[in-house]
């Protein structure tokens, strides 16, 4: 089987979000075949009310390769939705058959579509990054890097809350982060990165006895730069995303969520993808969430999606 024709396995997520939507849009930019995982209703329904006509070639996951590859054809596996006002069941299915299809057929990678985290995780988990880890029995490693091939970002801690952001910060996990980092953007660009950190204080300045900074951060950074990474820092978040700043590097990592995806996304919009590194396979999403409020408008923007599969044609 030929490296081009290993599919992609594409977790469809949410049934009310705007995912199908920007699938039906992006599959012409797909070298690879797709294999939408999905409930069949859905995908018919979708079609028809957004007005897009594919052939659809039902497949089953122990034949995975039984797919056809053009644009005007859809290979999907079929999960019906039993219940509508619950989809966490459904949600649960679709990655328990596409991580039961990864496990048997190595290096396939997977996108996943948009899921409300508060419905589907119900406080199990931070977030799908953290899903997949745990799934995997790889959630100490995993990674969120945010990813453009002009600049990438990466949060060391994702979706918590603010008051706990300084509690997760460890020398242990800036390690981890930077040599998940360093390894993956070395394979992709073919270089050493060179990688930014932020502070977490404003001005990496701190009143307190305490300081994330002196008492962590810097001698992270020590540490790694004795172990010949190119990295830097900290710097202040307020000024690293200045352009004369971050064009001097190739990822930035924040100490917190939003102190490095606010910034990329202004800077990129949605020329940018989530891959969770650190599992047995590449994990992408697109950078955006569900956008109940855009369902069934067909007006929503594939950029990120469209993206997520340029760099898996090329893998």
């Amino acid at each position: 089987m030929s490296k081009s024709f290993n599919p992609i396995l594409v977790v469809a997520g949410d049934p009310k979000s705007i995912f199908l939507e920007i699938f039906f849009k992006s599959i012409k930019f797909s070298k690879r075949p797709l294999i939408l995982i999905v409930d069949k209703k859905i995908l018919k329904q979708q079609m028809r009310i957004l007005g897009f006509e594919f052939k659809l070639n039902e497949i089953l996951e122990q034949n995975i390769y039984k797919i056809k590859h053009n644009i005007r054809t859809i290979n999907f596996i079929d999960v019906p939705l039993m219940n509508t006002n619950d989809t966490r069941e459904y949600i649960e299915e679709c990655f328990n058959i596409s991580l039961k299809i990864l496990k048997q057929n190595k290096n396939l990678p997977i996108i996943n579509g948009p899921i409300n985290k508060e419905k589907f995780l119900k406080n199990r988990y931070l977030g799908i990054t953290e899903y997949l880890g745990s799934k995997t029995n790889k959630l100490k490693d995993v990674v969120m890097l945010i990813y453009n091939k002009k600049l990438s970002v990466s949060p060391l801690t994702t979706h918590l809350p603010l008051k706990d952001v300084h509690k997760n910060i460890s020398k242990s996990k800036i390690i981890n982060h930077v040599k998940k980092i360093d390894f993956f953007l070395d394979k992709h660009h073919k270089k050493k990165p060179n990688i930014a950190i932020t502070g977490l204080n404003p001005h990496c300045e701190s009143n307190y006895k305490k300081s994330e900074e002196k008492n962590i951060i810097i001698p992270t950074i020590n540490y790694l730069k004795s172990k010949k990474f190119n990295i830097s820092g900290p710097f202040p978040a307020d000024t690293i995303f200045l352009k004369n700043n971050y064009k001097k590097f190739d990822v930035i990592i924040g100490m917190y969520h939003d102190q490095v995806l606010t910034p990329i996304k202004s800077i990129f919009g949605f020329n940018a993808i989530n891959i969770t590194l650190g599992l047995p396979f590449i994990r992408i999403s697109p950078d955006h969430g569900p956008n109940v409020k855009m369902f069934g408008k067909n007006i929503s923007n594939p950029d990120s999606l469209r993206e997520a599969i340029k760099f898996l044609n090329l893998q």
